[in-house]
C-alpha cells in the first residue's frame, strides 16, 4: 500500500485553472509524509469557486506557477500510483500540464470513487461522494482543502483494501471491471440516452448551455455512456454545468447565460454543482 494521493482546488470553471495542490504520501498503508501549496493560475478567479475553497486572487499574489512546483510533483508522482476521488482531479492536472507544455508524469492513476464503489455495496451507484465514503470509514476532514482532501482519498483507499482484501495491484485490475460483471448495459452503441449504471460519473445529473462545439444530441449520448442523466434544465438535482468553451473564453465571470446563473445560486444556497468547460468534459469522457 505505497502511494500517493492528490487533490486539486480550481479558480474558475477551466479545470487547468488550479489554484491549489494537496499531496499526502502514503507507505505500507500510513500516512508519511504531506505537501500542499497555493498555485497562481495565471487566470480570474470565479465566485462560485472562491465560495467553495475560500481561495481569491489575493491569496494566490506571489504564490508559484505550475512549472515552478513541477520538480516537486515529480518527486512524489513520477513513477508512483497516484489516488483521487473522482477524475476530476487528473484530469486538471493533464489540462494543466497541457495549458503550460509540460510533458505528462508516469503515473498510475487510482479512482478511489471507483474503488469505493466495489468496495461497499451501499456506494455501487449513489453516495460515492468524498464525504459520504468518509462517514463511512469514520474519517473527519475539512472539505474542500486540497491536502485535506487528497488525505482523506488515501484514507478511503486504506480502508477499501482491508475491507476487500486487495492490495494495490489487485485493486487496479478490480476497478477495470464491472461493479456488477453480469452488467450488459451497451454504453450509448444504440443511441439510448439511459445512464450506464457503470459509468465513472453514474448519478450525476448534467445539464449543456452555451454554443457546444458538438450537437447536444452528442454531448447527451457521451454523457450518458459516462453514467450522467442528462438534464434539460439546472433543477436542485443538477451535479454538473458543461458550459461551452467559447462562452468560458468569452464571459470571463461576467454575462452568464441563465442555466449558469442559476447553477450558481444554487451553489450559494449550498447545492453541490461542478462547473466546467466543453474541452474539460470531453477530456473527463475520454479518461473515463
Amino acid at each position: 500500500m505505497d502511494f500517493v494521493a492528490i487533490d486539486v482546488e480550481t479558480a474558475n470553471a477551466n479545470m487547468a485553472s488550479i489554484c491549489q495542490i494537496g499531496l499526502a504520501r502514503f507507505r505500507e498503508g500510513s500516512l508519511v509524509e504531506e505537501w500542499v501549496s497555493l498555485i497562481d493560475p495565471e487566470e480570474y478567479f470565479d465566485e462560485v469557486n472562491i465560495g467553495i475553497h475560500g481561495i481569491d486572487e489575493q491569496d494566490v499574489v506571489g504564490q508559484p506557477v505550475l512549472p515552478d512546483v513541477l520538480q516537486q510533483l515529480a518527486g512524489y508522482l513520477d513513477g508512483a500510483v497516484c489516488v483521487c476521488h473522482t477524475h476530476f482531479d487528473r484530469v486538471s492536472m493533464s489540462r494543466a500540464f497541457a495549458k503550460y507544455q509540460i510533458a505528462p508524469l508516469d503515473i498510475r492513476w487510482l479512482d478511489s470513487a471507483r474503488v469505493a464503489r466495489r468496495a461497499w455495496k451501499e456506494f455501487a451507484y449513489k453516495g460515492y461522494g468524498l464525504a459520504s465514503v468518509c462517514q463511512k470509514i469514520g474519517y473527519s476532514f475539512q472539505h474542500h482543502d486540497a491536502l485535506e482532501d487528497a488525505k482523506a482519498a488515501g484514507y478511503v483507499m486504506i480502508a477499501a483494501a482491508k475491507e476487500a482484501g486487495l492490495d494495490l495491484d489487485g485493486w487496479q485490475k478490480r476497478v477495470a471491471l464491472p461493479i456488477n460483471p453480469t452488467n450488459l448495459f451497451g454504453g450509448g452503441t444504440s443511441g439510448s440516452l439511459e445512464a450506464n449504471p457503470e459509468g465513472a460519473l453514474f448519478g450525476e445529473v448534467i445539464v449543456f448551455t452555451g454554443a457546444l462545439e458538438i450537437t447536444r444530441a452528442e454531448a447527451a449520448a457521451l454523457a450518458a455512456n459516462v453514467g450522467c442523466n442528462v438534464g434539460d434544465g439546472v433543477t436542485k438535482k443538477t451535479t454538473l454545468l458543461v458550459v461551452g468553451d467559447q462562452d468560458i473564453a468569452k464571459l470571463l465571470g461576467s454575462d452568464k447565460s441563465t442555466k449558469h446563473r442559476k447553477a450558481e445560486q444554487l451553489i450559494g444556497s449550498g447545492q453541490s454543482i461542478r462547473i466546467l468547460s466543453e474541452s474539460d468534459f470531453k477530456q473527463m469522457v475520454a479518461q473515463s
